[in-house]
């Protein structure tokens, strides 16, 4: 047997790293090639990593919960397929290789050349946490400080703090002579508190959004409107439907195919900011909200505009089964151009979301609820709903996000037996 290497492979666009959730095999556990050997955990989606050869896991190189660049060592593995001269020759070359390594670690551990080139994210996260880099040991190459480091560091509460300049040392007395607490203990669990650590998706989800609230310059704007008609049409169709599709036919089914005529008519919503240019998007994928136990997913609806409420009813029923019982792949999660969440579905009548990075908008359709409404100087029982969207300022403005929404407010108003084919 030859000894190779299983490194974390690359499971959705735009994905850098992956966590490991759990192990599914152990050192001395034999494999084939395809069978999973880890569940990863990623910003996109959850998946199992597959074995690359078959033969016997040597040795994990990673414990759970640790998070790993793509293309990372995870694992060891004696494959099958090897001469008993060729496994001579490969014990030689592994045993140069490991001595080769060694040097190489011996030398990196006194060079220091990487250490002040810092990662936008390692920067960050000194930043949000008052870490002077100039006192982090990195792990990097050259000394270089990893995020990972910096994780670590935060983890464990031992972050150093800014170094004073000399000029001032004399200046400061000493307010205690007991030792500063480590940042954070203000925090600490007191007796009955429940301490949860932040893992998993939760992780994933708080990294997302740190990031999208940063980068992205939010702006806010909402409309109301009376879908009487829509809900009206709906109740009269939805049991036929049920019966002859097996699957339900839900209001979120009219407001996405709606959102998606809209995008059409104002694609400058399908949009990416890329730093020197804005991508706009010639696809309408539709990224939608679908929540397992405490787990949040985002699936996508692939070109929603091509599409007929029937078969967006179908795409959001399917998502919502793979999500619910494991099933999402990373193809199911990429490619989204817009968001649309359906808060509506726990009450909400009025939120405002955080963008899905690095789209340019969400919307959130919120709670239809029946209120009174003056119409013709009388009073009329109607239903209504609010439409709030989030938009990144950098690549929209007031005007055309106001029409947008205008446009999405009248198809949803005209939706009506008379006007609206759901097939």
């Amino acid at each position: 047997m030859a000894t190779e290497k299983i490194n974390m492979p690359q499971l959705g666009e735009s994905v850098t790293e992956g966590t490991i959730s759990s192990w599914l095999v152990g050192a001395g556990d034999k494999v084939n090639k395809y069978d999973p050997i880890a569940e990863v955990m990623t910003d996109k989606v959850n998946a199992e990593v597959p074995s690359s050869f078959s033969g016997v896991i040597k040795e994990l190189a990673a414990q759970e919960g640790d998070t790993i660049q793509v293309g990372e060592l995870m694992c060891y593995i004696d494959a099958e397929g090897g001469t008993s001269g060729d496994e001579s020759k490969t014990s030689d070359q592994t045993e140069k290789k490991q001595n080769a390594s060694a040097a190489r670690e011996e030398d990196a551990s006194s060079d220091h050349s990487m250490k002040k080139r810092y990662s936008p994210a390692v920067m960050r996260l000194a930043q949000e946490n008052d870490i002077d880099l100039q006192q982090v040991n990195g792990s990097g190459r050259g000394g270089r400080i990893t995020r990972k480091d910096i994780e670590k560091m935060i983890a464990s509460g031992d972050k150093p703090t800014p170094a004073i300049p000399e000029s001032e040392t004399e200046a400061l007395q000493p307010k205690s002579p007991h030792p500063e607490q480590p940042t954070g203990a203000e925090h600490q669990a007191q007796a009955g508190d429940i301490e949860i650590p932040v893992t998993g998706v939760r992780k994933a989800i708080a990294q997302n959004m740190v990031k999208s609230t940063q980068e992205i310059p939010h702006a806010w704007m909402a409309v109301e409107a009376d879908v009487t008609e829509l809900v009206s049409y709906r109740n009269k169709v939805k049991d036929e439907f049920k019966q002859n599709e097996g699957y339900s036919l839900t209001f979120f089914a009219f407001f996405v195919k709606a959102v998606a005529r809209a995008l059409k008519e104002f694609p400058q919503l399908n949009s990416t900011w890329a730093g020197d240019k804005i991508i706009q998007h010639k696809d309408i994928n539709l990224s939608i909200a679908v929540a397992k136990d405490n787990e949040l997913f985002v699936p996508v609806i692939k070109n929603a505009d091509e599409k007929s409420i029937k078969g967006i009813a179908r795409d959001i029923h399917d998502l919502a089964m793979r999500a619910r019982s494991g099933k999402l792949t990373s193809e199911d999660m990429q490619g989204g151009t817009f968001t649309v969440n359906n808060t509506g579905s726990f009450g909400s009548v009025q939120s405002m979301g955080v963008i899905n990075h690095p789209q340019a908008a969400i919307l959130q359709v919120e709670s239809i609820v029946k209120r009174p409404v003056i119409i013709n100087d009388m009073f009329a029982a109607r239903d209504m709903v609010n439409l709030c969207l989030s938009l990144d300022h950098r690549v929209l403005d007031g005007l055309i996000v106001g029409q947008f929404l205008a446009r999405v407010k009248e198809i949803v108003e005209n939706t009506n037996g008379d006007t609206t084919n759901i097939y």
